[in-house]
């Protein structure tokens, strides 16, 4: 079985978190809502979501990929927290997948990632993305990297994870329950 991190700080964007970690479940992946406080947290449109755990309860050599949503101050919050810093690296140094979402490419860029990389964003942060490497796609693949834009990429983005995760089959089967256009 497939296993999936989703880091939740207070201010994260909800139609990026809830879909990816929606649409992942569908496809058979276990994920986890990893908080980066303890209880609920709430998101940038005041959504409150209780976590599955804490990221102190993780131990990141069980997961295949690991997801960072966008939102202000979500992003902000996730990239100040070490730990957030420290599961990139170990993910990075493992070979195993990274998403990013919105403004959550900056986060990458921060701890180096994205170096000869494609790569795409929110438009805020693009200025913030160095290299020559930028595109304005809504979903961008790059090895074990995976970027997308804004909450109305948040379908396509989780689709494409789960294309990355599980193959073609498995998208067309969770498709048949949500119909997405992608």
């Amino acid at each position: 079985m497939k296993k999936v991190l989703v880091p939740l700080a207070p201010g994260f964007e909800e139609i990026e978190s809830i879909t990816v970690v929606d649409i992942l479940r569908r496809s058979g992946a276990r994920v986890s809502m990893a908080g980066t406080v303890e209880g609920p947290i709430e998101g940038s449109r005041g959504i409150r979501v209780l976590p599955d755990e804490t990221l102190n309860d993780i131990n990141t050599a069980e997961y295949d990929l690991v997801v960072l949503p966008g939102g202000q101050p979500g992003t902000d919050n996730l990239n100040k927290d070490p730990r957030i810093s420290s599961i990139l690296i170990q993910m990075m140094d493992s070979g195993k997948l990274i998403g990013a979402i919105c403004a959550a490419p900056i986060i990458l860029e921060k701890n180096e990632l994205l170096n000869n990389r494609k790569r795409t964003s929110h438009p805020s942060v693009k200025e913030g993305l160095t290299g020559g490497l930028y595109l304005e796609e809504r979903v961008v693949a790059d090895g074990n990297i995976i970027t997308s834009r804004a909450p109305g990429t948040a379908m396509e983005f989780a689709l494409k994870l789960v294309e990355i995760l599980f193959g073609k089959e498995r998208v067309e089967t969770v498709n048949k329950g949500v119909l997405a256009r992608f």
